[in-house]
């Protein structure tokens, strides 16, 4: 494979990056089914430069395949429980193609009623969750995405894992434009990205991690060893619960310290559930007022003052994307060749 290279970096195109993944994943053992939603999410977030969420993630999607408890063969089962509910039973395989599975009754039951939940149970998560977002938001609607992880982050006050990661994930429509969407960790940093820096040899800031013995550090070889911290004190560990118990208990799914005892030490992406709300604007927003005026009038007034909306870095990197390919590091490129691929 001759590709083109750029200082450190192999200049790769998105369809190559989709089918170097997939390849890699259906190698490993996936299904077709299972390996192409996969493959694009992948392939969506090194496009848009959230490399930490792009082909950085392809090995530890191989090391979770090989999880005794991972389902090669899973298939979704999706079960209507209410008019504004639906389950997915994602079998112990990944979550997107569970998500994929439900999809459809997800949205059609937010355009009959204007809410709609979604529980996925018994999924690996290992991905962003604003992909997730965007595909209700390109649906024009509102909607809401939140998972635990593996108990990695300390509550505020203490210095042991009790906590996950737990992202939460927000997308509103804009008329013409890209929508509004925030996706982040309810930790002070991404797992995932103190992994990079790891890798990098560049020091965590203060406040964001313990080291074994509780003590902070900003190694992020000892945070890895250690515990995070949430952001935001005790408001970031009290959203963060929240997560927890939404995404969690009731669902009737596991807690983060639950996914961690379930990955028994072998370091596997997290197992464990995801609640996704959606809401129909047309409907809930069905008054006197104009909701997209207001939202909008709301946005300018953010962006007028200078102030970033979320997103915007991303949206700028997925252009640049577009029209120019994606800049891999060498070194995780040459680790990814080295994986068994499909033919």
């Amino acid at each position: 494979m001759d590709k083109a290279h750029s200082g450190d970096d192999v200049v790769l195109s998105l369809d190559e990056v989709f089918a170097l993944s997939k390849s890699v994943l259906v190698a490993a053992g996936l299904t077709e089914a299972q390996a192409a939603p996969l493959a694009r999410v992948l392939t969506e977030g090194q496009r848009d430069e959230c490399h930490s969420h792009g082909l950085f993630r392809l090995p530890g999607c191989v090391q979770t395949i090989h999880h005794p408890r991972f389902n090669r063969d899973a298939v979704p089962d999706v079960t209507d429980t209410t008019a504004a509910v639906t389950r997915v039973d994602a079998q112990f395989g990944f979550s997107l193609p569970a998500l994929e599975a439900a999809m459809p009754r997800f949205v059609e039951k937010a355009r009959a009623i204007g809410i709609s939940v979604l529980a996925i149970n018994n999924c690996f998560h290992i991905t962003a969750l604003w992909p997730e977002i965007e595909r209700l938001t390109a649906q024009g609607l509102v909607a809401i995405a939140m998972t635990p992880s593996h108990s990695w982050v300390a509550p505020a006050g203490g210095t042991k894992g009790a906590l996950g990661t737990n992202p939460i994930a927000f997308g509103w429509p804009r008329e013409g434009q890209e929508p509004y969407v925030f996706d982040f960790a309810t930790s002070a940093i991404a797992r995932g990205d103190i992994s990079l820096h790891k890798m990098a040899g560049k020091p965590l800031k203060e406040g964001w991690a313990f080291d074994a013995d509780g003590n902070p550090t900003t190694s992020a070889a000892a945070a890895l060893e250690g515990a995070m911290l949430t952001f935001g004190g005790h408001k970031g560990s009290a959203l963060s619960t929240m997560i927890e118990l939404l995404a969690g208990p009731l669902i009737a799914d596991m807690t983060s310290l639950e996914s961690m005892d379930f990955d028994d030490g072998l370091k596997a992406a997290p197992c464990h559930g995801e609640i996704l709300i959606a809401f129909d604007p047309a409907i809930l927003g069905g008054g006197s007022r104009d909701n997209q005026a207001s939202s909008e009038r709301l946005f300018s007034a953010i962006a007028d003052q200078g102030a970033r909306l979320p997103s915007t870095r991303r949206y700028a990197a997925r252009a640049r994307s577009l029209a120019n390919g994606v800049h891999v590091p060498r070194h995780l490129y040459e680790q990814i060749m080295a994986l068994p691929r499909a033919g």
